[in-house]
């Protein structure tokens, strides 16, 4: 359901922008508000899963959610639109993490490789159909029927998770880190609200510093916190194990450079090359469709050639593959162009399967549902910041992005791509460090060398 919701949203940018008078690139405050609630509300996500229990928090989230998509499909303005999505992502909050650690709970380490490419075949569905599908919405209906679709499917969702999810709880309960979540999350949100207006030309040079200082001011205060109190929200002292340190700062890193890819795409083939929204959402579709279809190629390269190899040689592909995007116009062999999504969502899939299966390969059982918690939230800032990333990396670009023409706006996304791609990589180096042996416990790496 989010990724449904999410991959639909994408291809929607250009129509929702239009129906509510605002230049495409701000639409980037839709896009990341939703993802910095993710990461905002994560980190109490486990704390509340482990103390109600699973089934009783997923259930809620899964409600929560749909609430939220129908007052998002209520919305007239984006400023609404906006307060909705946070809603969404407090529901989705309490999703991402609780799913994975019941996975954690669930199967052995040596079995969560391959349980996790099964169990992610069907999330994959909803960023496969999701752009075909927001593309035929768009057409030929109002585009709040995007938020609307999540209705029934949320419904759906309930009534299986009432049916078939384990009720995973800690006998031994602690209380809230109230003061940890008020440092990160004020922290977290500051930082990104810097980020949304970064170029908007809303505040001075002097208050985006201040506001800058004070978000660093409170996150180094966290910091402190965290390592005074013995629950505190994220656990900060798992980043001493190399393997959980390598997986959470690589996962942030990279997402910065390929975080904003789903949000340019879809503006590069509607707003730049002037295609109609069913059009750019099939052009997206190999994105998912390789994940899905080529998953299980993952699992032989992690025990045919480890971690740091696999992650070094990725990264440098999709750095590759990210620059090559620059030289797309509207007269390249559309074969070309589905080619190109296809080997760019293998290469996202690899990276992505690695860094989450590799956050685990050191972790003990009862680290599993703090380390859970603080890879979700790595991610979801991540995606946040690289959405907001690559619209003030292409808006830079743009002389003026309310009354950019097609030409102007296709050369603006393209020379953000060469940065993004410049950007990926430099981040190879943050897997420098690994030993060819790292994670073997979760790829089988050493077994299959032996």
């Amino acid at each position: 359901m989010e990724s449904l919701d999410s991959t639909i949203l994408n291809t929607a940018v250009p129509a929702i922008s239009r129906a509510l008078g605002v230049a495409p690139l701000s639409m980037k405050a839709v896009m990341s508000s939703y993802t910095l609630s993710l990461a905002v509300f994560i980190p109490i996500s486990g704390w509340v899963a482990m103390r109600y229990g699973t089934r009783r928090v997923f259930a809620s989230a899964i409600g929560l959610f749909t609430l939220g998509s129908l007052l998002c499909g209520l919305s007239n303005n984006i400023e609404l639109l906006v307060v909705c999505r946070v809603l969404q992502g407090a529901g989705g909050a309490m999703m991402l993490p609780v799913g994975r650690l019941t996975m954690v709970r669930t199967f052995a380490k040596s079995e969560y490789m391959r349980a996790l490419s099964f169990v992610a075949i069907p999330g994959l569905i909803g960023p496969m159909l999701g752009p075909t599908i927001g593309g035929f919405l768009i057409e030929y209906f109002h585009w709040s029927v995007i938020f609307f679709l999540n209705i029934p499917i949320g419904l759906v969702g309930l009534w299986m998770v009432r049916k078939h999810l384990p009720d995973y709880r800690e006998g031994r309960r602690h209380a809230l880190d109230v003061v940890g979540f008020v440092l990160f999350g004020v922290g977290i949100a500051l930082l990104s609200y810097v980020l949304e207006v970064f170029g908007e030309h809303t505040l001075s040079a002097r208050q985006i510093l201040a506001m800058l200082a004070l978000a660093a001011a409170l996150l180094g205060a966290y910091g402190l916190h965290s390592g005074r109190v013995s629950q505190p929200l994220l656990q900060l002292g798992l980043f001493r194990l190399r393997t959980f340190r390598a997986a959470n700062v690589g996962s942030f890193v990279t997402r910065l450079g390929i975080g904003g890819i789903p949000f340019l795409l879809p503006l590069l083939y509607q707003v730049g090359f002037g295609f109609n929204a069913i059009q750019s959402g099939l052009l997206i579709m190999p994105l998912p469709f390789a994940a899905m279809s080529l998953r299980f190629l993952i699992n032989r390269l992690l025990r045919r050639f480890g971690y740091r190899r696999v992650l070094m040689a990725d990264t440098m592909a999709l750095g590759l593959m990210l620059a090559l995007f620059a030289t797309v116009t509207a007269h390249t062999p559309l074969w070309v162009l589905v080619i190109m999504v296809f080997c760019l969502g293998f290469m996202q899939s690899t990276l992505f399967t690695s860094l989450n299966t590799l956050s685990i390969a050191d972790l003990e059982d009862a680290q599993a549902s703090n380390g859970s918690t603080i890879l979700s939230t790595t991610q979801q800032l991540s995606l946040s910041f690289g959405i907001a990333a690559a619209s003030l990396v292409t808006a830079v670009f743009v002389p003026d992005r309310f009354h950019a023409d097609a030409a102007e706006m296709i050369q603006g996304i393209h020379r953000a791509f060469l940065v993004l791609g410049v950007w990926m990589l430099l981040t190879t180096i943050t897997f420098v460090r690994l030993r060819n042996s790292d994670g073997a416990a979760v790829s089988q790496y050493r077994t299959e060398v032996a």
